[in-house]
């Protein structure tokens, strides 16, 4: 609720959808020098500042617009003095610095330079514009604009398409202390997933009767099917949860997240089957590498890979992608079928390997370049394109 305070800061962090509406108080309800805009009045007269629900979604690798807007009171204020910040939210009170904007001063920070772009829609945009969105990127962002001794902020959820993905390593289930958890996931070209996550996969079916490590430090697992070997038979089905856990002492396996490839997964044909080290040297020699397993399932939920043979990957498992199900691949459901760790010398399989589009790598640096070109003829404009990307 503000104050009395002379000339405000009005803000608002809005979302574009077509079903959403921000109502506004009667048209020039005048308060001194004061005009509300994008507010209402409750009973009392104070003015409450609206931030709309939802949030933004893209893919990794694709383009986003984190949507920010404000509104200056009195409107003749030097834009020059007026400071654009926006952070990521990585933990209670923690934040990472993402962009910074005075005037015409910019600064990009750590993972994000040559990536993040301020929008320039025109006066009182303050959204930026993500490019090439990686795993890391997922989470909550807050704009903070400022203007001399007055300053308010909005909050925007990024979200990912992806696939959440239990995982253990050779050593077998529950040893993972929640860094190894961690950095298990990264090795597989994926990330802790959220408890978000993990609860929208477990509504698409996910049924897991192992509890793994979340990105917040939790441990948890999902539930379909109750059985008395998952907690008992008569619970009803959810996501199962062992609240925070020492990250330290404590082991149990890993949900991890991954999103879309900048490339391609595929099972390489071969006269004959082969041990680990043979299916090593086979990818390399088809100028590729191995698969990792959350690149085996991105393959299978975007690129809807399907095959009913079973192959190495990088970790030393062996895997096989299932989109239609058939009575001699495994089972009735959908999903990548996982036959475990077996020895590498003796154990003969074929291989998944993955091949990066080297066309759109090399085109990140022309991309970004037309990002820029179109920010700048963009300056003068009044108007907020929708974004391609969905916002929920």
């Amino acid at each position: 609720v503000l104050s009395s305070l002379e000339s405000p800061l009005i803000f608002v962090a809005f979302i574009l959808t077509s079903a959403l509406s921000v109502s506004s108080s009667p048209a020039d309800i005048e308060k001194g020098r004061r005009k509300v805009v994008h507010v209402l009045e409750d009973d009392t007269g104070a003015v409450i500042v609206q931030t709309a629900p939802g949030k933004v979604v893209t893919h990794r690798g694709g383009s986003i617009t984190l949507p920010c807007r404000f509104h200056h009171e009195p409107e003749n204020v030097d834009p020059a003095r007026i400071r654009i910040k926006w952070t990521k939210v990585t933990d209670t009170l923690q934040f990472e610095d993402v962009f910074v904007a005075l005037g015409k001063q910019q600064r990009v920070f750590g993972s994000y330079r040559g990536r993040v772009f301020l929008e320039q829609a025109g006066p009182g945009d303050a959204s930026v514009i993500i490019q090439n969105v990686t795993l890391e990127d997922y989470g909550r962002y807050e704009c903070e604009v400022t203007n001399d001794m007055e300053d308010d902020t909005g909050f925007v959820n990024l979200d990912l398409e992806g696939v959440v993905f239990p995982y253990y390593p050779r050593e077998g289930r529950y040893k993972l202390n929640y860094y190894q958890a961690e950095d298990a996931c990264k090795k597989q070209d994926a990330i802790l997933a959220s408890h978000s996550q993990l609860h929208k996969a477990w509504l698409e079916g996910l049924d897991w009767c192992n509890a793994g490590w979340l990105e917040d430090g939790s441990v948890q697992y999902p539930i379909s099917h109750p059985r008395d070997e998952c907690g008992r038979k008569d619970t009803p089905a959810g996501v199962r949860n062992y609240g925070y856990r020492h990250k330290e002492d404590e082991r149990y396996d890993a949900f991890c997240f991954t999103s879309k490839l900048n490339g391609k997964v595929y099972f390489l044909k071969r006269f004959k089957k082969v041990n680990y080290a043979e299916a090593i040297k086979a990818c390399i020699r088809d100028g590729s590498v191995a698969a990792k397993v959350g690149q085996l399932y991105a393959a299978w939920k975007f690129q809807l890979l399907d095959r009913c043979e079973a192959g190495w990957l990088e970790d030393g498992s062996i895997r096989y992608p299932i989109v239609n199900p058939r009575s001699r691949c495994g089972g009735s459901q959908p999903g990548v079928r996982n036959l475990g760790f077996p020895d590498k010398k003796f154990r003969l399989y074929g291989v998944y390997c993955f091949r990066e589009n080297k066309d759109e790598a090399a085109g990140g640096t022309g991309k970004t370049k037309s990002v820029i070109e179109s920010l700048t003829r963009r300056k003068s404009s009044n108007s907020i394109p929708m974004n391609a990307t969905k916002v929920i």
